[in-house]
């Protein structure tokens, strides 16, 4: 009797679908990243107030991009500890959205505090709810096996699949060792060829609009778009990819459908270098970073679909590094070429939303070649898709 008074008073205390809250805080911690790209590093927000010249202010904003980064392989990593394959899409699409929610509210939050107390205090709020982030998560977050608050059965049903990807017997794989592999490339590909895009959506779409001569007042509804069509595309890619698996397709179908869908999707940029009608260019914009975020989702949850936990985080952070590294190369690109065109009173972005459209097709391609089952699948290194 008193076995199973303490096991119906566990049950009691359990939280129902406790996957789904540590999904809800990821998602918490993506919002705050893009409010002033401070995950992990609130402390670095305050001090950012504290900045006395260009130098000091560039000091504390490399170290608030190093803080960032930490947050998508920390999200990789507990989602592929947390959620079974056919939820995993969608755990990732519900933190990635974040992105877009963050960026979307940060200025209805940061700038009436910028114009009422000054640019220090504007910094040091987002500081400030990274440590309310940082007390939610301690709280919250243990793996599992260990959580005081899960459910039996949530318990086993997560142990069931994740069990089967950590105790493969093997010792966890060094950088060299997942560098050798394709599928390592396959998924540092699909961040380097599909990020750069969508900063320069996000930062140059404006300037875009201005160029084919639609004011900014006129167009600024026309700014959002993009960013709800891709938090929607982020839910669209990992909702359909779980939807296939529920329906019996393998995992690596499921998830290149939808590698397709958004390489293809994104080749709608370019039809907009032949109008100015802003109706239909924010048509265009919003179905192709649709299609973007449908693909980000999917290269965001192929770490935890390929690798083992101890790697997964690993091979997430060096996908988000080539995200970084395609991003630097894109923007000096895009400003050298838009000066040169400019200054020869040629339009200039014409050529640089044609390679926008093209390049995550490119992606697209690689990554069909090179995440696929090949003899380090069969010896344990990767998982079968």
């Amino acid at each position: 009797m008193a076995v199973e008074g303490q096991k119906n008073s566990a049950e009691s205390r359990s939280i129902p679908s406790l996957r789904w809250w540590i999904g809800g805080i990821l998602f918490a911690s993506t919002v705050i990243n893009y409010i002033d790209r401070q995950t992990l590093s609130s402390i670095v927000s305050l001090m950012t107030s504290l900045a006395n010249g260009i130098s000091s202010f560039a000091l504390f904003r490399f170290l608030l991009g190093a803080g960032e980064s930490a947050n998508w392989p920390g999200a990789s990593k507990a989602v592929s500890e947390w959620f079974p394959k056919r939820e995993r899409g969608l755990a990732a699409a519900f933190y990635d959205s974040g992105s877009s929610v963050g960026g979307a509210i940060a200025p209805f939050l940061i700038l009436p505090v910028y114009f009422r107390w000054g640019w220090r205090v504007a910094f040091v709020i987002p500081g400030m709810l990274g440590f309310l982030w940082l007390i939610g998560w301690r709280w919250l977050y243990y793996v599992p096996q260990e959580h005081p608050r899960i459910s039996d059965a949530e318990r086993q049903m997560i142990l069931d699949e994740t069990q089967e990807i950590n105790t493969a017997g093997k010792s966890r794989l060094r950088w060299r060792d997942l560098l050798r592999l394709p599928q390592t490339w396959g998924t540092i590909i699909s961040k380097a060829l599909t990020d750069p895009v969508w900063f320069f959506v996000t930062d140059w779409f404006p300037i875009y609009l201005v160029a084919k001569g639609i004011s900014l007042k006129s167009g600024l509804l026309a700014v959002w778009v993009p960013f709800l069509a891709a938090d929607l595309g982020n839910f669209f890619g990992g909702g359909v990819s779980g939807y296939l698996i529920r329906r019996g397709w393998p995992l690596g179908a499921a998830r290149k459908a939808l590698v397709v869908f958004g390489g293809v999707g994104v080749l709608l940029l370019i039809p907009t270098i032949f109008t100015v009608n802003l109706y239909l260019i924010a048509l265009l914009f919003g179905l192709a970073t649709f299609s973007y975020a449908s693909f980000s989702t999917i290269a965001n949850v192929l770490p935890t679909d390929l690798y083992r936990s101890d790697s997964v985080a690993s091979v997430s952070g060096l996908s988000g590094t080539g995200a970084g590294i395609g991003t630097i190369i894109a923007f000096e690109l895009i400003g050298h070429l838009s000066d040169a065109r400019q200054a020869s009173g040629i339009h200039s972005f014409d050529p640089i939303v044609i390679v926008a459209g093209l390049i995550p097709f490119v992606g697209m391609i690689l990554v069909l070649l090179l995440v696929r089952n090949t003899r380090a699948t069969d010896q344990g290194l990767v998982r079968r898709i």
